[in-house]
């Protein structure tokens, strides 16, 4: 069982993160008040505080989580590498849709972060909500048997 860690969200395309400590989730909507949520492959992206630890070793500097641009940060979990998979994150399920490939703004913001995350799917992954509820930080997350 893992741990809910991170909690952050965009209001618009380029908009800086913004982290907080709780936040209620929908299937209609997404994380409450990012711009993302509308219904569809990614309404929710999830890093692993693993992954992301080892996209800084690689590049030999502490980075603040948020950089990346996802939702959430787990630690504890190891993410699935395949659409259909389930994630349950406090009082929401998750459904795994993909990859969350990095795109060429992950360079914009450091140079090589994008390179960085390719192996291994370090940038996390997209997900659909399936049950939406509240989260918070401390949250247990774990990856559902036959999943």
């Amino acid at each position: 069982m893992g741990t809910l860690l991170g909690i952050a969200r965009k209001a618009g395309k380029r908009a800086p993160m913004e982290e907080t400590d709780a936040v209620q989730v929908s299937e209609a909507a997404g994380i409450e008040g990012d711009y993302r949520g509308k219904p569809g492959d990614r309404q929710v992206t999830v890093l692993a505080r693993e992954a992301w630890q080892a996209v800084c070793d690689e590049l030999g500097e502490a980075l603040p989580w948020t950089l990346r641009r996802a939702n959430l940060l787990v630690e504890g979990v190891s993410l699935p590498r395949r659409a259909g998979d389930r994630l349950r994150v406090g009082g929401m399920l998750l459904e795994v849709t993909g990859e969350c490939d990095p795109c060429t703004r992950m360079d914009e913001q450091r140079d090589g972060l994008t390179g960085a995350l390719r192996p291994d799917w370090r940038g996390g992954v997209t997900c659909r909500v399936i049950e939406g509820g509240a989260i918070a930080l401390g949250d247990p997350a774990e990856l559902l048997d036959g999943a």
